[in-house]
């Protein structure tokens, strides 16, 4: 797809959100750079629904879109830094309004350095101001002084806005469908991750440390052109697994263990979301096979009522099924599906939903249930589909079952047919496994 192409995209977004506002104005500002310490600076990183709207990545810029103006017209405004070459031999290219306002599309751009001067005179006369509330405190405090500076010229005839209302919910529901464009980079975002997780099984073997297999996460991200990690990378070996927001990535990995890793890469801004649970010397013992079985049954049957008119809940009730009739039959609960289900006794060894919405965020824009009812499953939606189970030492939990933590996640797509399950590729069935790990 041309650059040009990609633009319109951007740009038929934008008209998408002046067609729901219909009176009122929209301001967005993107995310600000992060210090780390002194004077270095966190890889920057866009603000998603700024971004969503605009293509563009830069620092220091914010989106006005107007319903109707002074003149009865619909405005999109950008402001952004100034052309400046002296800055960009140290920090790099920047666009500056001019170009950028012809780049993207926008009717008009600004310096931001003219931001406060410039937003008073946009929001005169406005009735309604769309912006993300509470998402940050500095940014609440400045569209409340522009606010107020049109206030101070009520005795002129000029009336200030006096209503604010969250963008996000606008937009959450246009970002919960991908369009084409979207889907074309996250099917290659899940490309990119499947393989990556097929390296880290090649290269696990016992007495590695953690990190050194999320290196080969990373190098393989890299090498394909992903930004960078979509999140923290969970790579957590025997007991680490059964911690399911395990970071540290520190531990020896030991034979005999189990491998949990939890890792996806962004592309052009779209995450992937892949988990892969393997034996750290390459083959399954009995006891872990029968629990990895377990979790993928549950995955298989969750993915299953992944279809057009099912609900958001189905896939977790249908993996909740297979995991309480399993972990009665293994002795781990006591009673019948139903009991364990309505008791919540799997909640000791599986305390977490079934998924989450995909898409520039890894857990992505986008309500879950609508009138107090889960919400039905439409094409065009993504989600993830992760069961697991974490049994931790406990005194009625027969000892070798203890520390085992197992997760199986995927990213899939509802079609107007069914579903595409995007991170096909990634291995998970216990041959598959074993085989590519025999291959080492």
């Amino acid at each position: 797809m041309s650059n040009k192409e990609q633009t319109q995209i951007y740009r038929e977004r934008r008209d998408r959100l002046l067609g729901q506002l219909t009176h009122g104005i929209a301001v967005i500002a993107t995310s600000p750079m992060r210090a780390r310490n002194r004077d270095s600076y966190y890889p920057y990183r866009f603000d998603s629904y700024f971004y969503y709207l605009t293509g563009f990545d830069e620092p220091e810029a914010v989106l006005v879109v107007v319903a109707e103006n002074s003149q009865g017209k619909s405005e999109q405004i950008l402001f952004c830094r100034e052309k400046n070459l002296e800055r960009e031999i140290w920090d790099g290219f920047r666009y500056g309004p001019d170009a950028a306002r012809e780049q993207f599309k926008f009717d008009s751009a600004y310096p931001i350095s003219e931001l406060d001067e410039v937003m008073p005179k946009l929001l005169a006369n406005q009735s309604t101001v769309y912006t993300m509330i509470g998402h940050d405190l500095a940014w609440d405090t400045q569209i409340t002084g522009w606010i107020n500076r049109v206030r101070e010229q009520t005795r002129s005839g000029i009336a200030a806005p006096d209503m604010l209302a969250d963008v996000r919910k606008i937009l959450d529901e246009m970002r919960l469908f991908k369009d084409e464009y979207e889907l074309t980079l996250m099917r290659h975002a899940a490309k990119i991750a499947a393989d990556a997780h097929r390296r880290a099984m090649k290269h696990t073997r016992p007495h590695l440390f953690e990190y050194e297999i999320e290196a080969e996460l990373i190098h393989e991200f890299r090498r394909q052109g992903a930004m960078a990690p979509a999140y923290t990378s969970i790579v957590a070996g025997g007991r680490n697994a059964c911690v399911l927001h395990y970071i540290e990535n520190n531990t020896r990995l030991q034979a005999g263990d189990l491998l949990l890793i939890d890792a996806g890469c962004e592309y052009d801004g779209y995450a992937s979301d892949i988990t892969r649970t393997f034996p750290v010397s390459g083959r399954f013992t009995t006891v872990q096979r029968d629990l990895y079985q377990l979790v993928l049954s549950a995955q298989q049957a969750a993915i299953e009522t992944v279809q057009p008119g099912r609900t958001w809940n189905d896939p977790h009730h249908a993996a909740l099924v297979v995991l309480a009739q399993g972990f009665s039959d293994l002795g781990l609960c006591q009673g019948s599906v139903e009991a364990i289900i309505e008791s919540e006794d799997y909640k000791r060894f599986y305390m977490h939903r079934t998924g989450h919405w995909l898409g520039l965020d890894v857990h992505d824009a986008g309500e879950y249930k609508q009138a107090g009812a889960w919400r039905e499953l439409k094409p065009g939606m993504l989600l993830t589909v992760e069961p697991g189970c974490y049994i931790r030492p406990a005194d009625n939990v027969p000892n070798h079952f203890w520390n085992i933590g197992i997760r199986v996640e995927d990213d899939v797509l509802v079609t107007p047919q069914g579903n595409e399950i995007l991170t096909a590729t990634a291995p998970k069935a216990i041959m598959e496994i074993e085989e590519l790990m025999y291959e080492r």
